[in-house]
């Protein structure tokens, strides 16, 4: 037996690389797990949860020797490895062969014992919502069957404390289904980490490991499957013939279309009513039909005798047409019994099925919304404030209603023509009476003339426009706006064929201006823009036409333009 294992050891000696791979892949016995198993598990029941998370931790420190053993495997699995246990005697090649299968031990416990999820969980409700114990005192069952109370939580300030007082404080978790805080271990925690940064969750593993070619396809004489072809293969398919049938009839009859047209892009009507666009979504909606309208008190059986028509008023409905005609004469009789037969009844009906027949039927949106609800809320005079609320100033003078006033266009004047037969010039701020003009007739309307340089007021009394001459302005322009208004002659349009002239154009020296004689009473007066151009409106009594009467300044000329308008 000795000289056996002195072969051994020497051949071991002469061809390490035999002897170590071996070594490095041994794995630790089976009864030896079991046993660490065992114990572990014999101590779990004994300590109480904590001393469970104390033993596991201590059983962590031994990771630095785990990974020192693995450090010494990884190293040694190389040939540089190999190359120097040459140099060791056969006791330290025997003396790394027992560590190695101590730390491979260790290390196949460590991850046996460390995976909580063999371990059985201490809340037996399974994944239901914990919101069914919201208002219980416990959170579930155990696995004897007694209630498993709730802790108390902990508030802000004391998990802050807990924090600041434990290092190791933030790899808990708490567990809500088991109601109990769980530290995260370390190999959790590397896991995690590698998860973190797109890794795979063990190290072992390689993504970029070559590809192994199970099956060599150079030189290879026979197929990997040599079995013969099935019939089925050389026979038409029954169910594909019947498929092509059914889409080249579904072809024909139009059902299926390649070449389909573009649809257009529909927008949202963005200011459509919705209801629209839903009831043609919907195509044809049901709409249910009007229930007949119920008889009301004009068909009384014993109306009052005043209700009950004459024989004159019945002839009268004769005459009338059949829309106006009343559907129903009221009669009176004494009793139910006296009652005939409606004669229209066949006929109403007949109708009634004509109008749910043909009729179309619509739905009428009708909002019922107060009218006071339209009307805007205006603000109280208190939150006006400040406004005036005295009268500022005051022109006084007329002695009948004011019908007009126009403002000369500096802002400075004002000219107001009124019933009185009086046209009276004002001062804007001060209120003070400059000129007065006295027409004899009722004055309808005064203009400025928009021109600054050419203060013409135009006033209409009853047939007569008369456009007078205000008397503002330097020497220059007085001399210019008597030159325009001087007239030597009456003058009328060229272009009319008419022989009475439209309007005749005279000279009015009481006024120092011109009078312009209309055929019908002036009604208003409007200058343009430029101030080159007059109209005037006349309304016919008779005719109802309204006529245009357009004048220029400079060549007095007249063009009449007509305009019906028809009530």
């Amino acid at each position: 037996m000795k000289n056996k294992e002195e072969n051994k050891r020497m051949r071991n000696a002469s061809n390490p690389q035999s002897e170590e791979e071996p070594l490095i892949n041994e794995k630790p016995p089976l009864a030896l797990l079991q046993k660490q198993h065992q114990r572990q598990l014999a101590s779990a029941s004994d300590s109480e949860s904590d001393s469970d998370y104390e033993d596991f931790s201590e059983a962590g420190d031994s990771g630095q020797s785990l990974s020192e053993s693995e450090a010494s495997e990884s190293g040694s699995s190389g040939d540089e490895g190999i190359a120097n246990s040459d140099d060791n005697g056969l006791d330290d090649d025997h003396g790394q062969e027992d560590q190695s299968n101590s730390s491979e031990l260790q290390q196949g416990v460590e991850e046996s014992d460390s995976s909580e999820d063999e371990v059985a969980p201490r809340n037996t409700i399974g994944e239901v919502p914990l919101e069914w114990y919201k208002d219980e005192a416990h959170i579930g069952y155990d696995l004897a069957g007694k209630k498993i109370k709730k802790k108390e939580r902990q508030d802000k300030l004391d998990s802050f404390l807990a924090s600041a007082d434990d290092s190791k404080n933030w790899l808990k978790i708490y567990d809500e289904y088991n109601d109990e805080e769980v530290e995260v271990t370390r190999k959790e925690l590397r896991l995690v980490r590698r998860l973190l940064k797109g890794k795979a969750p063990h190290a072992d593993f390689d993504p970029y490991a070559p590809y192994v070619d199970w099956f060599k396809w150079d030189d290879a004489k026979h197929p990997l499957s040599n079995a013969p072809e099935p019939k089925r293969r050389f026979i038409p398919s029954k169910w594909e013939s019947k498929k092509v049938v059914k889409l080249v009839r579904a072809i024909r009859m139009g059902l299926i279309k390649f070449d389909k047209p573009k649809e257009e892009k529909r927008f949202y009507p963005l200011w459509g009513d919705d209801s629209s666009s839903t009831e043609k979504a919907n195509h044809l909606a049901y709409i249910p039909a009007p229930k007949p309208k119920l008889p009301g008190h004009e068909e009384s059986y014993n109306p009052s005798l005043e209700y009950i028509p004459t024989q004159e008023e019945i002839n009268s409905y004769q005459l009338m047409y059949d829309e106006d005609r009343p559907k129903f004469i009221p009669r009176r009789y004494m009793s139910l019994r006296s009652i005939p037969a409606y004669d229209n009844g066949v006929k109403d009906i007949f109708e009634r099925c004509l109008d749910l027949y043909l009729c179309p039927r619509v739905r009428k949106k009708r909002i019922n919304i107060d009218p006071e609800s339209l009307k805007p809320k205006l603000p109280s005079r208190k939150d006006l404030k400040p406004y005036p609320i005295t009268c500022y100033l005051e022109y006084k003078g007329h002695q009948d209603a004011v019908m007009s006033i126009s403002i000369e266009a500096s802002g400075q004047w004002v000219a107001s023509g009124s019933l009185d037969g009086t046209v009276r010039i004002w001062e804007v701020e001060t209120g003070r009476c400059l000129r007065v003009w006295e027409i004899g007739e009722a004055v309808k309307c005064v203009a400025w003339n928009p021109l600054h340089e050419l203060p013409i007021l135009a006033v209409s009394a009853g047939q007569d426009v008369l456009l007078l001459n205000t008397g503002f302005g330097d020497e220059e322009e007085q001399k210019k706006i008597k030159e325009i208004l001087h007239v030597e002659t009456s003058k009328t349009p060229d272009d009319s064929g008419n022989k009475v002239p439209i309007v005749s154009w005279l000279q009015d020296d009481k006024h120092e201006g011109i009078r312009l004689r209309h055929f019908k009473t002036v009604s208003s007066v409007e200058w343009h823009r430029k101030g080159d151009y007059l109209s005037t409106v006349m309304p016919a009594d008779i005719l109802l036409v309204v006529f245009f009467l357009i004048f220029t300044l400079i060549d007095y000329l007249t063009c009449m333009i007509y305009s019906p308008i028809y009530q």
